[in-house]
């Protein structure tokens, strides 16, 4: 599997499936754990029909951290769409955003089952061929 990421607007708008939310809580990242992973995941998640994506990143962002009060943007101006993807499985395409979350209020019942802080990445992580890729993209811009 290849992760790739484009400049903004890359992709055209239709075509983005996920949002991922690289998030930051008092100066940590924040990491999600599904109830039925052991493995932990930078949160995000699939785009419902004829959502606008930057609405998917706000309702991703409280679904799984109980963020109420926060800031998010897509990484303009740097590169911020990503594809995954191969041969055999064909492409997919999200959008990366970038999230200062000031409050985090009662995670919602929904799959996340535990949110956790993190001075860096974790080393189990959900996703292993794609976060890294995303999450080293958006800290060589945020610092």
């Amino acid at each position: 599997m290849e992760t790739k990421v484009y400049d903004l607007g890359t992709m055209k708008e239709e075509e983005l499936k996920f949002a991922v939310i690289v998030s930051k809580f008092n100066g940590k990242f924040v990491y999600v754990r599904h109830k039925e992973r052991k493995t932990f995941e930078v949160p995000g998640g699939h785009r419902e029909l004829n959502e606008d994506i930057n609405d998917t990143a706000s309702r991703e962002l409280w679904e799984e951290t109980g963020a109420v009060k926060f800031s998010i943007e897509p990484i303009f101006d740097y590169l911020c769409d990503y594809s995954v993807g191969d041969k055999r499985t064909g492409k997919s395409y999200g959008r990366v955003y970038y999230a200062e979350i000031d409050e985090i209020g009662e995670l919602p019942n929904l799959e996340i089952g535990e949110v956790q802080l993190f001075d860096h990445m974790p080393e189990n992580l959900t996703y292993p061929q794609i976060q890294p890729v995303l999450l080293n993209e958006v800290e060589k811009r945020i610092k």
